[in-house]
């Protein structure tokens, strides 16, 4: 019989009647319930072996800190950049004289700065700030604060610029530091008495609760 000529046949594998009862020709072999494995999760991106990511990033992450762009010291200007911040400062210097002298005809030219003039100023802020500046008969206000800070900024000075001056400025800088010295003590004793002299009442500075200095004694003002 031919392959074309074979008949059909059609086997019932249902284990059940259409009323639920067990059919007596079922297989009685238990059907194989089809649990299909799931399926695999996708392979983890993190290689095995090898420099981890962390390591990397904190690797740049050092660099970045060795790096003088990201501390907080501003960038190293150029010689390009310091010269042209130098020559605008000074043609808008020199507009300003030129302006100031047409508004006071026969004024002279002001003097150039100078290490001298640098030791002058910061002398006569100092005296000030000691009450040297105090008209006759009024009570002295003494700065003894601003006056450290005055006294030390030459110190600064004078450390700084050691073996780089003349004769003449070493000599004039020497001085004012020593007169500077000697009037911060003198004024620091003058309060020191004059706190003693006013009893345990007094706040250490010179003045009591309730009273002020005596008249022609010096007088902190902070």
């Amino acid at each position: 019989m031919s392959e074309q000529n074979k008949p059909f046949v059609i086997t019932d594998r249902r284990k059940f009647t259409s009323d639920g009862e067990p059919r007596p020709d079922a297989d009685p072999s238990p059907e194989k319930e089809r649990n299909d494995p799931p399926p695999a999760p996708a392979a983890a991106a993190t290689p095995a072996a090898g420099p981890v990511a962390v390591e990397s990033t904190d690797s740049a992450s050092e660099n970045d800190a060795a790096s003088p762009e990201s501390a907080d010291e501003p960038p190293a200007l150029t010689a390009e950049q310091s010269d042209q911040a130098r020559s605008a400062y000074q043609q808008t210097a020199d507009r300003l004289d030129t302006a100031i002298r047409a508004a006071n005809p026969g004024m002279d030219h002001p003097p150039a700065m100078s290490f001298e003039q640098i030791i002058h100023s910061v002398y006569m802020s100092a005296i000030m700030q000691l009450g040297g500046a105090t008209p006759e008969g009024q009570q002295p206000q003494v700065d003894l604060m601003g006056a450290r800070q005055s006294v030390d900024m030459l110190g600064v000075l004078a450390e700084k610029t050691k073996g780089n001056l003349t004769p003449d400025e070493a000599r004039l800088l020497d001085n004012a530091l020593f007169e500077l010295r000697m009037g911060f003590l003198e004024i620091t004793q003058a309060l020191a008495r004059s706190a003693a002299a006013k009893g345990p009442g007094g706040n250490g500075l010179g003045a009591g609760p309730g009273s002020g200095p005596a008249p022609g004694r010096p007088s902190i003002v902070r």
